[in-house]
């Protein structure tokens, strides 16, 4: 058996990743709207040992709205009622720097924090669309340089207010009257080009001490900003060259932040599409496909690509493309460089988007998604995958059934919950709180003698 784990996230959707899922017999689109539809499927992914499970986030309803489900829940809210009904699964909520402040945002990660006891997650984005932006009094989204540089002082901030209430600041002396102590409470006093906050947090520092922080682009800026701030970064490849290529460049950057490669955890998207044989799986993939709605489709990428598709593009190839777009700048040119490799029409790209916008989709039988995994997790490409079931909750049901047992039988994944908290079941370090970090260093008896 191996001692190196995989990591498995379960990426939630009301219906399923397969853009045509809600009209699939399989699932309950109807039943999308009640808090029970997420408790079972958390249920189900805790049932599987996964590490978490977690919640995107838009905030502007999407001009396709007519073709597809966008039951879009504000994820923390949404998270902090499964916090109430799981024991051990980590909580993961998308959260746009862009659209919120620095003290609010902390303070409800820090919330959810302590009412989960410690498997929260943020997952760190920066906001690409235009619609967003105008829900925000905005005419159009702030330039790709200008929404990281906004996104680095507020992560710099929301750290800072969650060491600002130090670990042990909250006493609880009955007898001599004292509930906190306020030596280890203390104002952030920041005044930047973004912001202005004086602190502290009303809340106590997080159980986990932040929590896990997660990121999203692989873009240049994306990469860049990971390597700074993030422990687990979610990302899209095709080929296992492409895989291994980011893998490696990522974990090259840790360096220069005083980093390690075991401090940031790489997990790839998988929308796996299951059958008992392989013509199984191969037709719920074909049922899924055969329900895409083009004008859906055509409008998903045109958003993609900053350019406007028609019908009449339907069965040419890709129209050149000769911007780079202010928006998601990596899925882009994942896209673009996809229709390009494969000679596909736009036709053929919408169709193999529909399954997981620029994610692997794995048709195949419970060994052979297994096989894939294992291949991605031992030849440099992985460190875990973000699980994206093409129908829920039935797909994900399916996953943890038959492809979680074989992973565990060859030893990549845990049999049991051997932590408590988010951190604990990635692996990863809980960041030492102020104090801690700015206390003098004690030299130790063995190190007198030594230097004697």
């Amino acid at each position: 058996m191996t001692s190196r784990q995989l990591h498995l996230n379960a990426f939630l959707m009301p219906n399923g990743h397969h853009e045509s899922a809600w009209r699939h017999p399989s699932t309950r689109p109807e039943q999308a709207l009640t808090l029970q539809h997420y408790v079972d499927i958390a249920r189900t992914a805790e049932r599987g040992l996964l590490d978490s499970v977690f919640l995107a986030d838009n905030v502007a309803l999407s001009g396709a709205v007519r073709h597809s489900s966008h039951n879009a829940f504000e994820p923390l809210t949404l998270l902090s009622a499964l916090a109430a009904s799981t024991e051990h699964v980590g909580l993961i909520a998308t959260a746009s720097t862009t659209y919120n402040h620095p003290y609010s945002l902390a303070r409800a990660f820090a919330s959810l924090d302590h009412l989960s006891g410690g498997r929260a997650g943020w997952n760190i984005v920066t906001s690409a669309g235009r619609d967003e932006a105008r829900n925000f009094g905005l005419a159009d989204r702030p330039d790709h340089a200008r929404r990281y540089e906004r996104a680095t002082e507020f992560v710099e901030l929301a750290t800072a207010l969650w060491d600002s209430v130090d670990d042990g600041a909250i006493v609880t002396d009955r007898s001599a009257g004292i509930y906190a102590d306020t030596d280890r409470i203390a104002p952030v006093e920041h005044e930047g080009e973004f912001y202005s906050v004086q602190g502290p947090l009303n809340v106590p520092r997080p159980v986990q001490g932040y929590p896990l922080l997660v990121q999203a682009g692989s873009s240049e800026d994306g990469k860049e900003y990971a390597a700074r701030f993030a422990e687990a970064v979610f990302t899209a490849q095709q080929t296992l060259a492409d895989g291994q290529a980011f893998y490696a460049d990522l974990k090259a950057r840790l360096a220069r932040y005083g980093r390690g490669p075991d401090e940031l955890l790489v997990l790839p998207g998988i929308s796996p599409v299951i059958g008992s044989t392989r013509a199984e799986a191969r037709a719920l993939e074909a049922e899924l496909a055969e329900l895409v709605v083009p004008a859906y489709g055509l409008a998903q990428l045109s958003a993609m690509l900053d350019v406007e598709l028609t019908e009449a593009d339907l069965d040419h190839r890709l129209p050149d493309v000769d911007h780079v777009t202010e928006g998601n700048r990596s899925r882009f040119e994942l896209v673009t460089q996809l229709a390009r490799r494969e000679d596909l029409t736009v036709r053929e790209l919408i169709t193999r988007l529909a399954g997981g916008r620029g994610h692997r989709v794995l048709a195949g039988t419970p060994d052979e998604i297994a096989d894939d995994l294992e291949r991605w997790f031992t030849q440099g490409a992985a460190d875990g995958f973000n699980v994206m079931p093409a129908t829920l909750p039935g797909g994900l049901e399916v996953f943890v059934d038959t492809v979680v047992p074989e992973l565990q039988r060859r030893g990549l994944f845990r049999t049991e919950y051997t932590g408590a908290t988010l951190r604990e079941h990635y692996g990863l370090a809980r960041p030492a709180g102020r104090a801690a970090r700015t206390a003098p260093r004690t030299t130790t008896l063995t190190e007198k003698e030594h230097a004697a």
